[in-house]
């Protein structure tokens, strides 16, 4: 993959710290990115694959994998990602 552009760094920084933003995060992406909030999370999980993004911020990157897979291994074993398995 290239060089980051200014999307995805843009991308990365908006992911770090969207919570200090007033309003719901999807206005918030619909705004700024000009994306739906399910084409946003495309674009990211294809974003933080990427050894690029990994150097621009180890940190969110190996934390957005980490919650990622979280919320993967929660679908697969039928529970939610935060909590107990359902019964």
């Amino acid at each position: 993959m290239a060089a980051l552009s200014d999307r995805d760094r843009a991308i990365l920084d908006f992911e770090r710290s969207w919570w200090t933003e007033a309003g719901p995060k999807d206005i918030a992406i619909r705004e700024r990115f000009d994306l739906s909030a399910a084409r946003y999370r495309e674009v990211l999980n294809t974003l933080i694959e990427s050894d690029d993004a990994l150097e621009y911020d180890q940190l969110l990157v190996r934390r957005l994998r980490r919650q990622r897979e979280r919320r993967r291994r929660a679908r697969f074993e039928g529970r939610s990602a935060g909590g107990p398995p359902v019964r």
